[in-house]
């Protein structure tokens, strides 16, 4: 093959992985009920904070459920992820049963 091709691909691996060190690197905040309740992913989805308006819990269970809905949050994204890539390899084996996929 060509050898420029290798070194485009090696260059295409190399900018992917910066972009994703920027993506996790980032953070932005979505605010719900007026503010009362803020939550913070990074730049790939995941849930960093979940800030809840002490008004709206009691004092001693506010962190508690703060920690809990991070928690769900995060579980619900790698179940999608485990599902996306069963998912993908569903794809991939049609493609290959159909003779379009490498080996």
């Amino acid at each position: 093959m060509n050898p420029d091709f290798f070194r485009q691909m090696q260059e295409m691996q190399n900018r992917a992985a910066e972009l994703q060190k920027t993506l996790a690197g980032m953070e932005l905040e979505g605010v719900s009920g007026g503010g009362l309740v803020r939550a913070v992913l990074n730049g790939l989805g995941e849930v960093k904070s979940v800030t809840i308006d002490p008004s709206l819990l009691k004092p001693e269970e506010q962190r508690i459920v703060e920690d809990l809905v991070v928690a769900a949050c995060n579980d619900a994204k790698t179940k999608l992820e485990a599902r996306r890539a069963q998912d993908a390899q569903f794809f991939t084996d049609i493609l290959k049963g159909l003779g379009m996929g490498g080996s």
